[in-house]
């Protein structure tokens, strides 16, 4: 990855490197959702290492704004957050690749969900990735709305199922996504296939609508 990116943290680069690493180039996915932008580190390994398709779409969803379990310091901070995300990613398609298509969808996840639902695209996307807000009903909404727009055989991906805050305060199951991740896989099972992945992710292939 180019030196002059900009990032404060890598907490993409620990589990989900590994697997994209291998998953990414068997599935070749041409259209691509990830509810959880950040900074754009997971954006940007998608636009450097995407060697398998001659044009790729990619959807990012995010508020900018943070989660409940994070300490909001200021809208600034927001400001910056986003701002490294735009940048970084317009830096990377503009020196790697000119073929990316890069929709950027600002706001909470289940309005955007609920307006690509609306406008064309259910059973559209290749794979989809959900790194965005911890809390179980958050969670479990996100994947039954991208359920929806994900295609017979694509993928899905959710990050954080072991996640747990170590704040005392926010340790009810129900602010955790593991519960969220078990309930949908529980009610979705004859529609899914469970793919190989450590214990902190989830990978799954959707079989049947």
């Amino acid at each position: 990855m180019l030196d002059d990116l900009e990032f404060t943290n890598n907490w993409f680069g620990h589990n989900a490197e590994k697997i994209w690493n291998q998953l990414l180039p068997q599935i070749k996915p041409t259209k691509i959702l990830e509810i959880g932008s950040y900074e754009g580190r997971s954006t940007c390994y998608l636009i450097e290492k995407n060697n398998w398709a001659e044009e790729c779409e990619i959807h990012c969803i995010d508020n900018w704004e943070g989660g409940f379990e994070e300490k909001k310091i200021n809208d600034l901070q927001d400001k910056l957050i986003e701002e490294r995300f735009d940048y970084n990613t317009k830096l990377l398609i503009d020196k790697v690749s000119s073929t990316i298509n890069l929709v950027k969808h600002k706001g909470f996840s289940d309005h955007k969900l609920s307006w690509l639902l609306s406008n064309g695209y259910a059973n559209y996307f290749d794979f989809v990735y959900i790194d965005g807000s911890h809390m179980a009903s958050d969670v479990l909404l996100d994947a039954v709305l991208s359920f929806r727009l994900l295609k017979i055989g694509g993928y899905m991906g959710f990050d954080d199922y072991l996640w747990t805050n170590k704040n005392h305060e926010f340790r009810n199951p129900n602010l955790l996504p593991k519960i969220a991740i078990d309930a949908f896989t529980n009610i979705y099972c004859t529609k899914l296939n469970f793919c190989s992945s450590p214990n902190a992710q989830v990978y799954l292939q959707k079989v049947s609508d």
